[in-house]
């Protein structure tokens, strides 16, 4: 495993980065830590305890710790499949994923006909909302969580139904922007990947999660009521594994 790296930008502007062999050389910089979750804290089968240890010594140096997934689940559930890894709550101090910030989506479109695209797993991202779930051609806008069958099927497996929300003009509403994620030694394709082949048709897709604003301007909320004062960017840190989505 390579060491971990941390880009830093000087007065120029010139961004750069610099290896570091732990997170105690640069503790002193940063007041509040965003951290990934799936690939980061665990892999969708084990957590890394090295990961999880490293969480909480932030914490122990005074540092708020959140968690920030593209999970299309709300971060209640994030937290028993946390539970479920055995992460010790003490690793973290918040929790906001893609799925929370779509729910405000789906609450602007209370009562317009949804239809669903993914797993039944993923339906507690609508639990309590004002949703009516309907068919591909009565559909207002479509909620993409996934793939129906993500161990077999592939964004190709959809191409005609994308093809005709996007003749339609639907707008998709990706509620997990990543393309894959690893289970286990395993890459399952991801929300992200059906978000990407309708842009490809010329499709409208919403997409809430990272790398995008909204779900970060919701983690920095968070931290700052963490802190209990307003924080200044520069002192957060960002941890993840992914250059598209992390960076």
């Amino acid at each position: 495993m390579q060491p971990p790296e941390i880009e830093t930008v000087s007065p120029s502007g010139i961004a750069s980065t610099l290896p570091l062999s732990g997170f105690s050389e640069v503790a002193d910089r940063f007041d509040l830590c965003l951290c990934d979750v799936w690939g980061v804290v665990h892999n969708g089968v084990a957590a890394y305890r090295d990961a999880v240890a490293a969480l909480m010594r932030m914490r122990e140096h005074g540092l708020g710790v959140v968690l920030v997934t593209n999970a299309p689940r709300p971060a209640d559930v994030i937290v028993g499949q946390l539970d479920g890894f055995a992460v010790p709550r003490e690793a973290w101090d918040a929790i906001v994923t893609s799925g929370d910030v779509c729910r405000a989506l789906i609450r602007e479109r209370a009562g317009q006909p949804m239809y669903r695209l993914g797993p039944d797993r993923d339906l507690p991202l609508i639990a309590g909302l004002d949703v009516r779930e309907t068919t591909p051609d009565e559909a207002a806008y479509v909620l993409c969580t996934g793939l129906f069958d993500d161990e077999n099927d592939t964004a190709a497996t959809y191409a005609d139904l994308l093809a005709g929300f996007a003749a339609r003009d639907l707008p998709l509403i990706c509620a997990n922007p990543d393309l894959v994620v690893e289970r286990g030694h395993k890459l399952i394709v991801c929300a992200g990947a059906i978000g990407a082949a309708y842009e490809e048709l010329g499709g409208r897709t919403i997409t809430p999660g990272k790398p995008h604003r909204p779900i970060y301007e919701a983690a920095l909320k968070l931290g700052e009521d963490l802190l209990g004062r307003p924080l200044d960017s520069s002192r957060a840190l960002g941890v993840g594994d992914a250059i598209r989505t992390d960076v």
